[in-house]
């Protein structure tokens, strides 16, 4: 399974072959960002009032994934629309694909469409890094957050061949010569991970070598081409790698022991490493608290369906619902954290 559009966009690192500069991956990506959304916006202004206005969003619906069929943000939209169709909790539900600078033109529409109670949209850690990286000028405080439903996480992954035997080994040579030792990953958000780990090893971020790549399939081929030392890249994308043997896990990056996966935590291994990919559900701004309400009720309801269940399992999803000024405290802390991360990165 492919990863959120925003967490694995090779044009958000130029794309090159080499570690690239992220002062001007994010230039790139910000005259992006105003191209896009002046093409892509009149179309979706049509698909949205093509479905028309109600009361909320148990009719009629329009569920916005920012980023391509296929992806992360996509597959959870759709695994939502199927809970809820199949269990009757709304009707008429459409999963409408705004794709474009690592999510944020769906954003910039999300914040559009004020007052529209029968709309809601997914984003995730891989879109606070889209904001940040293009300069954003709509930002996750413009539109009405609603809950965070599931993450899925990062691991360090590196050729089933490599020298490195475990964490360790590789942290030392990692640190003899940052520049030598070349990571690859998905794009941006596999690059914070990168970066919080170096961090956490008392690596400049600004020194390690990072090659972009646009997906799992491309990391893995990176690693056992010997393009690339080392990796960190989402689970899912690698994990049939990794169960097949081309690939050795040497951590993941969750705050606890997952579940069915036989791989040490970094925190475990003495590495204060948990940035999280995680989804949540946000809505338009200018919606009543109660319009709010009916919203995340509804994606609470659909989270204790058994489609949902096996949506969970089948996707490699660790369920991790929070809302409320809990939710916005955490999201706050998370544009904080990133913002930080891509300092880091370009000193």
């Amino acid at each position: 399974m492919e990863s959120d559009d925003a967490a694995r966009p090779a044009a958000v690192n130029d794309g090159a072959g080499g570690g690239g500069h992220p002062g001007r991956a994010r230039l790139g990506m910000a005259v992006y960002a105003v191209i896009a959304a002046v093409v892509i916006s009149l179309g979706v202004v049509t698909s949205v009032q093509r479905a028309g206005a109600s009361t909320d969003i148990r009719h009629k619906a329009t569920l916005i994934a920012p980023a391509a069929a296929g992806g992360g943000w996509d597959t959870f939209m759709r695994e939502s629309q199927n809970s809820m169709r199949e269990n009757e909790l709304a009707t008429n539900i459409q999963v409408l694909n705004v794709p474009g600078a690592a999510g944020t033109i769906g954003l910039t529409r999300l914040a559009q469409l004020d007052g529209r109670a029968d709309v809601a949209m997914v984003g995730g850690s891989g879109l606070v890094a889209g904001v940040e990286q293009t300069g954003s000028t709509v930002k996750m405080s413009d539109v009405t957050p609603i809950a965070r439903v599931v993450e899925e996480y990062d691991v360090v992954v590196v050729p089933a061949d490599s020298p490195y035997e475990n964490l360790d080994q590789l942290i030392t040579a990692w640190k003899a010569d940052p520049g030598e030792v070349a990571f690859t990953g998905g794009g941006s958000f596999d690059q914070l991970v990168m970066a919080q780990l170096a961090k956490a090893a008392g690596i400049a971020p600004s020194d390690v070598t990072y090659i972009p790549k646009s997906g799992g399939g491309e990391v893995a081929q990176a690693l056992v081409t010997g393009t690339a030392d080392a990796a960190t890249s989402g689970l899912p994308d690698v994990r049939d790698q990794i169960e097949g043997g081309r690939l050795r896990a040497l951590g993941i990056a969750a705050e606890r022991p997952v579940e069915g996966v036989d791989i040490p935590t970094l925190l475990d291994e003495g590495y204060d490493v948990t940035l999280a990919n995680w989804r949540a559900v946000f809505a338009p701004p200018g919606i009543t608290d109660e319009e709010a309400e009916v919203i995340r009720d509804t994606f609470e309801e659909s989270t204790k369906t058994a489609e949902w269940t096996d949506a969970v399992d089948r996707n490699k999803w660790t369920e991790v619902w929070l809302d409320g000024e809990e939710f916005q405290e955490f999201l706050r802390d998370e544009e904080q954290l990133v913002a930080d991360l891509y300092e880091e990165l370009e000193q």
